[in-house]
């Protein structure tokens, strides 16, 4: 993705220094990432190997080159998100479009939804509007779950966003209300059409950034959905997949929602709630 020139959002609230020590569970590293990324995108209560007490840092906390060159990278794409969804919401809505804060942070850190840390992935909060970024889960999608290149990265970021413009648009809060009427199953079916929402509004927002994407970019978008498939996922901890449990849907439906939103640049083609089959 080319990125040299691209502004970088001042929406960025950045929390990194926050730690911390040792190994957790006997699990060190990026093993450690992997458990907690699978934990993440399948629902597997991981916390159990997670629970360690806070560290008090000795000294203070500097990033590496590497960790800012990744801040870098998420202020721009998160930029360019801020231009993409401020277009379509005067075009398709006739709306102005408020952008979210994208929260960097290392190893945890408090939001209205609850506690952040790796063990969550990113995720978004509607409360405070805010998307939550450990930026050590670049490396966990790409060295563990395969889904590697830099346009990979930046729809993590993107999916994250559009979870935003669902809350917006209101449909968050809409899909909760049922939520908190329906059984399990039948809200983690509501989940998947909410989370295949947003990997289509993502393939939006891929279609109007062309001109910065490089060649391969859309195949590492795609790759990565596929890769944080709940089937793939599920296979990789060990389990049969168990669709009952999915809350992001499978390989095929992310990476098919990312490119229906990719190549029809509406939101409309977004409408996975009243889509007959996903």
């Amino acid at each position: 993705m080319r990125l040299r020139g691209v502004r970088g959002s001042r929406n960025v609230e950045d929390r990194r220094g926050m730690r911390r020590g040792g190994a957790i569970g006997g699990i060190g590293g990026i093993g450690l990432l992997l458990v907690l990324a699978i934990g993440y995108f399948t629902g597997i209560d991981v916390s159990p190997l997670v629970t360690q007490q806070p560290v008090a840092a000795s000294r203070p906390y500097v990033p590496t080159a590497e960790e800012e060159q990744a801040a870098e990278f998420a202020s721009r794409v998160l930029a360019t998100t801020e231009e993409v969804w401020t277009a379509v919401f005067r075009d398709q809505f006739n709306a102005t479009y408020t952008p979210p804060v994208l929260v960097l942070f290392s190893d945890v850190t408090q939001s209205p939804c609850g506690g952040a840390s790796g063990a969550t992935g990113p995720f978004y909060c509607p409360l405070d509007q805010k998307a939550y970024l450990d930026l050590a889960f670049f490396a966990t999608l790409s060295e563990r779950l395969g889904a590697r290149g830099d346009f990979a990265a930046a729809y993590v970021i993107a999916h994250e966003v559009a979870h935003h413009v669902q809350n917006q648009v209101g449909i968050l809060g809409q899909v909760d209300e049922v939520r908190a009427r329906a059984s399990e199953q039948q809200g983690n079916m509501l989940t998947v059409r909410l989370e295949l929402q947003a990997d289509c509004l993502s393939g939006i927002w891929a279609r109007s950034v062309q001109g910065l994407m490089e060649r391969g970019d859309l195949e590492e978008a795609l790759n990565a959905a596929r890769m944080i498939g709940d089937d793939r996922l599920q296979r990789q901890a060990g389990r049969i997949p168990q669709p009952h449990t999915f809350t992001h849907g499978t390989s095929a439906q992310r990476s098919g929602w990312f490119q229906r939103g990719f190549d029809a640049g509406q939101v409309a083609a977004c409408d996975t709630f009243g889509a007959d089959g996903l």
